[in-house]
């Protein structure tokens, strides 16, 4: 039995050696595999005797199990150096300070919607928000923009699918159609409490449902900023961009007052007290007269140079009516601005694709 006290402790030297899973396999094999030393010795008992081979059988199923249990204890002790080394690669110093997460911040434009929201806040105006998948009537048709005019020529527009002749939908092509939705919300708040206090028009306050209101009310004051959609697009222009409308009407608004309040704003944007502007003649559907609006900083890099940054005018007759107004009493002046471009002068950007490219080296300048 001399003989398999030795192969049991030559196994477990052999398992001991073994310093990776591989090599301890190769071990095992040497021993336990099909053509190992303990298969060779369970095929020589078939030439002795029922006696000698009971006697030799027992005798090597327990050498067998010795070398099984080395086998087993060298595989645990591979699995646990294994996982310390790996915790030694891995391991973490808790007592470090946490890694922080970085702070985001608003996008330049929106920045520059916000500096425009408060300005005119501060003057009494509302902010209207609206859709911007836009019927024709208040893209276009209330806003005095005929049937022929080119804006309505889909290589300039963004017609929804599903539109017809009959039904156009389309992208807005400006804010300017939440002025309508705005101030005819306005009218009908004021015409119902005008019906409300008239008993003459109690008995039927639908009585004059289509007429033209022409009493007494607060002044409409509201701004639409917003994204905006039109076929276009190079360093200056994108097919999605923003606008800004204005919209003041009362009883007695008049050019004087549009100046007055665009050239604040101007001033209080761009922080400068010296900043002109200058209102040239130009045509608008939606007013009349109509102006373009100019500006020209006194120092810095754009010093002398007159830019465009605005378009605007008195509210044009028609569309007064259309929002439901008597034009013989009512006037007022509307304005339309891009933040984009106000933005673009305001921190010196010079492609406005880079408002819309999600650069991280160039967003996180304004956080």
């Amino acid at each position: 039995m001399n003989d398999l006290q030795t192969l049991v402790e030559s196994a477990q030297a052999a398992f001991a050696q073994a310093e990776r899973p591989a090599d301890l396999e190769n071990a095992k094999a040497r021993f336990l595999g099909k053509s190992g030393l303990v298969t060779e010795l369970m095929r020589g008992l078939a030439s002795l005797s029922v006696a000698d081979k009971k006697l030799r059988g027992a005798a090597i199923n327990t050498a067998k199990q010795g070398i099984e249990a080395a086998l087993n204890a060298r595989r645990q002790a591979l699995a646990e150096l294994e996982l310390q080394a790996q915790l030694q690669a891995e391991a973490l110093d808790v007592t470090l300070p946490g890694r922080p997460r970085g702070q985001g911040g608003l996008h330049p434009v929106s920045l520059t919607l916000e500096r425009i929201a408060a300005f005119f806040a501060s003057m009494g105006f509302d902010t209207a928000d609206g859709p911007e998948i836009e019927s024709d009537w208040f893209n276009f048709t209330a806003l005095n923009t005929p049937a022929d005019h080119p804006a309505r020529s889909m290589h300039d527009t963004f017609y929804v699918q599903g539109s017809t002749d009959l039904v156009p939908v389309l992208l807005r092509t400006h804010t300017s159609p939440m002025q309508i939705r705005y101030a005819v919300q306005h009218v009908q708040r004021h015409r119902l409490a005008h019906t409300a206090h008239d008993a003459g028009m109690a008995a039927n306050p639908s009585s004059d449902a289509g007429e033209l209101f022409s009493g007494d009310m607060p002044d409409i004051r509201v701004i639409a900023p917003g994204r905006t959609y039109r076929v276009d697009s190079d360093a200056t222009h994108s097919p999605m961009f923003h606008q800004c409308e204005g919209l003041w009407v009362g009883d007695d608004i008049s050019f004087k007052d549009l100046k007055y309040v665009f050239t604040e704003f101007c001033r209080s944007f761009f922080e400068s007290a010296d900043l002109a502007l200058r209102f040239r003649p130009s045509f608008f559907p939606f007013t009349e007269p109509s102006a373009e609006i100019d500006i020209q900083f006194a120092s810095g890099p754009m010093a002398g140079r007159w830019l465009e940054v605005a378009g605007a005018g008195q509210v044009h007759p028609s569309v007064i009516r259309n929002m439901g107004l008597d034009p013989e009493r009512y006037l007022g002046f509307a304005f339309g601005m891009g933040p984009d471009r106000l933005t673009m002068l305001r921190y010196g950007v010079n492609d406005l694709r880079l408002f819309f490219e999600n650069d991280l080296r160039f967003l996180s300048q304004f956080s």
